[in-house]
């Protein structure tokens, strides 16, 4: 039965491709191929022939042959209808060799084909196990990432909860700050109607008493031109008699001092009121609230310390806080400022109070966050350290700074574009440390503390220009 089939596949073949005809088609010459393989075949050719007999042919020559086409699906379905799994859809022999290149079972008849010829080819018995092993390895690989994919979706979701809680935290900490913005503003406002009611009062009692004083000196000057008059309408004797007492009275006068366009200061100030009024409060606000410009970051904070919820207190804690490992954070120390720096001055205060570790300065950008790093420039951090009792500067080789008094306050400066950083003391304006550097890429405000007592807070000042 295999020989038959053999022999009825072998007229069903393609002379090219070996293969049961696809799509065949016919020439003039009566042989036929697939469609594809005569079109590959002509490919570049500027005279077209028959593969097989040579024959010139034209491009307009080939025709399906829908008998040949019905009668190769025939087989196919008749084969595969017929054929064992295990044996051969081609040629019906039973599947002993595996091919290497295809990637699939073959029989011995297909190993001496032209399709397979030169390929590299083993005995099945031989190929399963070193097939399973591969499969073994890559289904170790998909089980890992399955495993990683597993892991990063359980990371995600506790993310996910933690963004849930930085936004109700964020949220209350808005209202809260405005509900102080709204008090603050609604005390100014009542403050200055007060202002402007009291001034309106006393003008307004200024004016009264003006007034009473006009209404009794215009009594009496009626009164005395009244008088006047009737001594004016005496005989020339009498007059004469009375003039200088006439006289005298008309001078007793007082004088005009109580005259409306004399007085001055009288209206309302209003530039004093209404004048830049937005400004004044905002200038107030300011002075008031003050003025912080560096904001600690707290999702590079290390899980070992605490900001407070202003942003502006870390402090160190004994048990490790459950943050998320996002790649900004710091896995052992430290916690950044919100804003870099590249270019300009910029300064900032640190209250370090008693505290007894604490280290301060700038970090680059790029340094590493979840290895320890040594704390020199040449890692990417500038910073000044008070350890054990010692003020150091975080230099190769050490660098140990005396000072007989602790300082309070350390006032940061940083001149990005002189290569400068310097860390005095602010409250005796004496400079502790200066570093000379080149910083070649934008640099944040590092804060660390390893005392759980006494947090390191930033210190909030007004800009000497912008006071009021």
């Amino acid at each position: 039965m295999a020989t038959s089939l053999s022999i009825v596949q072998e007229h069903l073949s393609c002379p090219i491709c070996l293969d049961i005809f696809r799509n065949p088609v016919v020439l003039k010459c009566s042989h036929s191929f697939c469609e594809e393989c005569l079109q590959k075949s002509w490919k570049d050719l500027e005279k077209l022939f028959c593969p097989m007999c040579k024959k010139e042919c034209s491009s307009e020559e080939p025709s399906l042959s829908l008998a040949l086409k019905s009668l190769c699906n025939s087989f196919q379905k008749g084969t595969e209808n017929n054929q064992p799994e295990n044996n051969c859809q081609l040629h019906g022999e039973k599947l002993k060799l595996f091919c290497f290149d295809d990637n699939q079972p073959i029989c011995v008849v297909c190993h001496t084909s032209r399709k397979h010829k030169g390929h590299d080819c083993c005995p099945i018995e031989e190929a399963v196990p070193d097939l399973k092993s591969e499969i073994h390895s890559m289904l170790s690989m998909l089980k890992n990432k399955l495993e990683n994919k597993n892991t990063a979706k359980m990371t995600h979701q506790s993310w996910a909860e933690y963004i849930k809680g930085q936004a109700q935290c964020a949220e209350k900490q808005i209202r809260t700050e405005f509900k102080k913005l709204h008090q603050f503003l609604e005390e100014e406002e009542t403050a200055r109607i007060a202002a402007l009611r009291e001034e309106v009062q006393q003008k307004e009692g200024d004016m009264r008493e003006r007034a009473q004083a006009l209404t009794r000196e215009t009594t009496l000057l009626t009164e005395t031109i009244e008088v006047i008059n009737t001594e004016m309408d005496v005989d020339n004797t009498t007059f004469l008699q009375n003039y200088q007492a006439t006289r005298n009275r008309a001078e007793s006068m007082p004088p005009d001092t109580s005259d409306a366009e004399n007085v001055s200061g009288v209206l309302v100030d209003m530039a004093k009121h209404v004048g830049s009024l937005k400004f004044k409060v905002w200038q107030k606000m300011l002075d008031f609230f003050g003025y912080i410009p560096v904001t600690m970051d707290p999702n590079t904070m290390s899980p070992k310390l605490t900001l407070t919820d202003d942003l502006c207190t870390v402090k160190y804690c004994e048990e490790k806080q459950n943050f998320p490992e996002n790649p900004e954070r710091f896995h052992y120390t430290g916690v950044l400022g919100s804003e870099g720096y590249s270019r300009g001055i910029h300064c900032w205060d640190v209250d370090v109070g008693d505290n007894d570790n604490w280290t301060i300065g700038v970090a680059k950008e790029s340094i590493p966050r979840k290895m320890q790093v040594k704390m020199l420039p040449q890692n990417g951090l500038w910073v000044f350290r008070y350890v054990s009792g010692k003020y150091k500067a975080g230099t190769k080789p050490k660098v140990h700074i005396k000072d007989d008094e602790r300082p309070q306050v350390i006032r940061v400066r940083l001149d990005c574009d002189k290569g400068e950083l310097t860390f005095c003391d602010l409250i005796r304006n004496k400079t502790l440390y200066t570093f000379k550097d080149e910083f070649t890429e934008k640099v944040f405000p590092y804060f660390h503390t390893q005392n759980h007592i006494c947090p390191l807070r930033l210190f909030g000042y007004q800009d000497p220009n912008n006071s009021i």
